[in-house]
């Protein structure tokens, strides 16, 4: 299965995606999925071909947009290389600010709910490291537009920011599943009680769990790959949506 490359208006400029649909007949449930801080590059390109296979219509938009094109890195570089990192992260934080990816989160969903061939309703949501934040994050932004979000190795769910997605959780109406890693410094345990606590507040659906993996465990071109972990995250991800988003 190929990808479509397409543009997507935003109020910041154009942003390139990624298209996925499903082999089977159509209307399709959606899933939008928030990229990990290493960019667009092939390994998240097959990730979301399993998710078509798998029966949704998948978006992947390239949240560095703003900074423009970039070539596609090598993650064992950005993990083992502070100078490597810094830069990367120094072009592409400022531009990757949660309310900047909230507005074009909302022209996202606009492009997916104006598709013939999606389902109309709720869509679900995924996303890994940074992303994890974001899909939390738009699920408290637009709770009437998510089924469901999922959340893999994320970072700084519930910290000190006036952004955090845990201040959010009141709005939340989706089923909310986040994975976090055992060794993270970006989500330690206190922040995982607060997350806890707030969810638990606000009434929302969730669960919280820890895998015993590093930050970044997920996709296979990462140093701290783990594949049991990557199983595990596959099976819950799947069992999440085929609850939400029944095909």
């Amino acid at each position: 299965m190929s990808p479509t490359q397409i543009e997507i208006t935003t109020d910041d400029g154009v942003c390139p995606a990624h298209e996925y649909v499903p082999r089977t007949p159509g209307p399709w449930p959606a899933v939008l999925v928030f990229m990990d801080g290493v960019g667009i590059r092939p390994i998240l390109v097959e990730h979301c071909e399993r998710l078509a296979e798998a029966g949704y219509y998948t978006l992947l938009p390239d949240l560095f947009y703003r900074s423009g094109p970039y070539e596609p890195q090598d993650p064992a570089r950005l993990f083992s290389d502070p100078a490597v990192r810094g830069a990367w992260f120094a072009r592409h934080r400022a531009t990757t600010t949660s309310a900047a990816v909230m507005r074009d989160t909302r022209v996202f969903l606009d492009h997916i709910a104006a598709r013939s061939d999606v389902r109309p309703g709720p869509v679900g949501g995924v996303g890994y490291c940074m992303g994890g934040r974001m899909a939390l994050t738009a699920a408290g932004h637009h709770p009437d537009r998510f089924a469901a979000v999922a959340a893999y190795h994320p970072g700084n769910l519930a910290d000190d920011a006036a952004d955090s997605p845990h201040l959010l959780a009141a709005n939340i109406s989706a089923e909310v599943y986040v994975a976090a890693a055992s060794d993270d410094p970006t989500f330690p345990e206190e922040q995982k009680q607060r997350l806890a606590a707030a969810l638990d507040a606000a009434g929302v659906k969730y669960t919280l769990e820890t895998y015993p993996a590093r930050h970044g465990w997920v996709f296979a071109d990462i140093p701290v790959y783990d594949a049991a972990g990557n199983a595990r995250h596959w099976q819950t991800l799947l069992e999440l949506f085929a609850r939400a988003l029944p095909r």
